[in-house]
């Protein structure tokens, strides 16, 4: 199990503020108990209450897990307001809104209110000195594209070297993570 995996209140994020109610809405419309949801999504049950609670926010790779456990998707779990069909966000906005990890690097999820669908897209920032070295795994696919800045990414057992305007894209399930070469690394991270 890997609780250490959350994101912290560092931020406004104004998109994972309900998160834990509407994790917990499902739970009990399941009628599942705490400890079914953590055993089948690989967490404590202490974490999950936490996550309901609203006193911690998952990564997002612990998001992908709790999400299939409770037979949704991730985009349901984050969404604001189902009636969306296109969302805007200007930069300015998802900077103010990003949300700062106990792992060292910042997730703004673009278009949290866009009902049911079919990938969810995430801003990243990083800096060296502060990412903490860690690799996860989950459903799904992903694209990375970087934005600004030089990162390493290691996908399975394979380093991938990342400039401003380069891609990678990969199976999820595969071990996976990041470290900045550059001061600071900015990133789209796109999860299907």
């Amino acid at each position: 199990m890997n609780d250490n995996e959350i994101l912290t209140n560092g931020g406004p994020a104004e998109s994972f503020i309900q998160i834990g109610d509407r994790i917990r809405a499902l739970r009990m419309n399941q009628s599942r108990t705490l400890q079914e949801i953590a055993d089948a999504s690989d967490l404590s049950k202490s974490m999950i209450s936490k996550i309901e609670n609203n006193k911690a926010v998952p990564s997002v790779a612990a998001l992908v897990k709790i999400a299939k456990t409770l037979g949704t998707n991730i985009s349901n779990l984050l969404e604001q307001d189902g009636r969306a069909r296109t969302v805007f966000t200007a930069q300015e906005e998802a900077m103010r809104n990003i949300t700062l990890t106990e792992k060292g690097y910042a997730v703004y999820p673009y278009a949290a209110n866009f009902h049911e669908k079919l990938m969810q897209p995430f801003l990243f920032t990083a800096r060296r000195d502060d990412v903490v070295p860690h690799r996860v795994s989950h459903d799904g696919e992903e694209f990375v594209f970087v934005i600004d800045g030089e990162m390493k990414m290691t996908v399975g057992e394979i380093e991938y070297v990342l400039k401003k305007g380069d891609s990678l894209y990969f199976n999820a399930l595969q071990k996976h993570g990041i470290m900045p070469v550059a001061e600071a690394v900015t990133y789209l991270d796109i999860f299907v």
